[in-house]
């Protein structure tokens, strides 16, 4: 244990000083996948239409690599991309140390100033509408009290804090702040000795035994996957979104039985969202482009998870992007039809950094004054021009024009942009006031008012 926290402290020392760190989570982009398939449960359906409205979700990624503030269970794979960025923070140790190392910060797992009712009120003020909870990660520590293994929140020094039962009382204290409750889980497990048994090396990400000459390995992790996921869905109240990471887990090769989970998961959870991210089919309900936003519209449901630091966990001295980069990208991704699902990493101690609340609020009171032009918005055919994104309501009959005021510029005179001709007056969302424009040749020009709040504008009219 000494010399386990001594390794600690010396690689959070080295760490502090990589900035390079930041772009481990960033290098990895998953793109969206190719194909969508609508579902047909009606149920689904209606819970997708629901989520759709709500365009603006906070996700957290916590576990034990925020203790030192590296990379989450990337660093545990052999592959080449990750063994210079494992160099960087290892001290000297071989690649089985540092996997010992690692799997043993569990011990260190204390996050005593951990409030979850404080976390469900900065993301409440910040305007978020849904929650995606990291409840496993690929390294297999569970943030929840599972009964499949003793690798678990729950069996660490934390095992008598308040809220020991981490993911129990996020979920709780965010439902009870009417946000739709997701649960991010990883489908591989790197913990687990019948996806990466330890009696042979661990080359990638993938399970490391031919699975067709040890069957039995593969129907226990198998088992193992589906019963974990039914303790989500029968013990921790309403989950509205299961979240699957791990896109290598998929058939041919690594079947684990989606489908059967799936049904099982909505005969306790109807209307559950499935997002087998990345696999094309019944099972992904949304797509999920991560650290990127698709080029054009999509009429398809879709998410783009991006975070609001450089990493997704945690870490020492990051970067934080601003809040007007939080809203204007917020716009971007509504006019083209999806969710924001903005990441925030806690500290080891369970906290929010404050630079991290500040730029919350200030996207709060944004949406505050603006967020009609965000919510249960669709999308509408002349969706962009320049600087400025459009959004509409359902009947598509009311139209938003959003200028998107870049960084650190000031407001122009006038605002411009093609097509989308008003019917009548025009209003700014933020004060609520009509203002002035002129059309010719298609082309809309506002005129901006005098003294008005330097910010992302909104702008609301009709069309015929």
């Amino acid at each position: 244990m000494k010399k386990t926290i001594i390794l600690l402290f010396s690689l959070m020392g080295i760490i502090s000083s990589i900035q390079a760190q930041a772009g481990f989570a960033v290098g990895d982009i998953h793109l969206k996948s190719k194909t969508y398939e609508w579902p047909t449960d009606p149920a689904v359906l209606e819970k997708l239409n629901k989520w759709q409205d709500l365009k603006f979700g906070i996700m957290f990624h916590w576990g034990i690599y925020s203790i030192p503030g590296i990379a989450e269970s990337w660093l545990l794979c052999s592959e080449d991309r990750f063994s210079e960025r494992r160099k960087r923070v290892s001290n000297g140790m071989n690649y089985e140390e540092f996997k010992q190392w690692y799997w043993n910060l569990n011990r260190l797992f204390n996050p005593v100033k951990f409030e979850p009712g404080q976390w469900a009120d900065i993301m409440y003020d910040a305007g978020c509408k849904y929650l995606i909870f990291t409840t496993k990660h690929h390294d297999g520590f569970c943030m929840y009290d599972t009964k499949l293994t003793d690798y678990k929140v729950t069996n660490t020094p934390y095992k008598k804090g308040k809220y020991s039962n981490v993911a129990y009382h996020v979920f709780d204290a965010f439902r009870q702040k009417g946000f739709m409750i997701g649960a991010y889980f990883s489908k591989p497990d790197f913990h687990n000795t019948d996806y990466w048994d330890p009696f042979w090396a661990t080359p990638d990400r993938n399970p490391n035994y031919p699975l067709d000459k040890y069957p039995q390995k593969w129907e226990n992790f198998k088992k193992f996957t589906a019963g974990q996921i039914d303790e989500l869905m029968s013990n921790y109240g309403t989950i509205d979104i299961l979240w699957l990471d791990g896109g290598q887990v998929r058939p041919p090769k690594f079947d684990i039985g989606i489908d059967k989970i799936i049904d099982n998961a909505r005969q306790k959870q109807p209307g559950l969202l499935a997002v087998d991210r990345t696999i094309p089919g019944r099972n992904e309900n949304y797509q999920t482009p991560e650290q990127s936003i698709p080029k054009e519209q999509l009429s398809n449901p879709w998410e783009s998870c991006l975070t609001l630091g450089k990493t997704w966990g945690w870490s020492p001295h990051t970067t934080y992007k601003s809040a007007t980069w939080v809203i204007n990208t917020l716009a971007e991704i509504v006019a083209k039809g999806g969710c924001l699902a903005l990441n925030v990493g806690p500290t080891p101690q369970g906290c929010i950094e404050e630079e991290a609340i500040e730029i919350l609020k200030e996207t709060g009171n944004w949406l505050r004054r603006n967020g009609e032009a965000i919510y249960g918005t669709r999308t509408t055919p002349n969706y962009h021009s320049g600087n400025t994104w459009f959004t509409a309501n359902k009947d598509g009959k009311t139209i938003y024009a959003i200028y998107t005021l870049p960084e650190g510029e000031e407001l122009p005179k006038t605002i411009e942009w093609k097509g989308n001709i008003p019917h009548g007056k025009i209003t700014l969302l933020q004060n609520g006031k009509q203002i002035k424009y002129r059309c010719q040749d298609g082309k809309v020009t506002i005129t901006v008012p005098h003294g008005i709040k330097k910010e992302t504008l909104a702008f609301k009219f009709r069309i015929q």
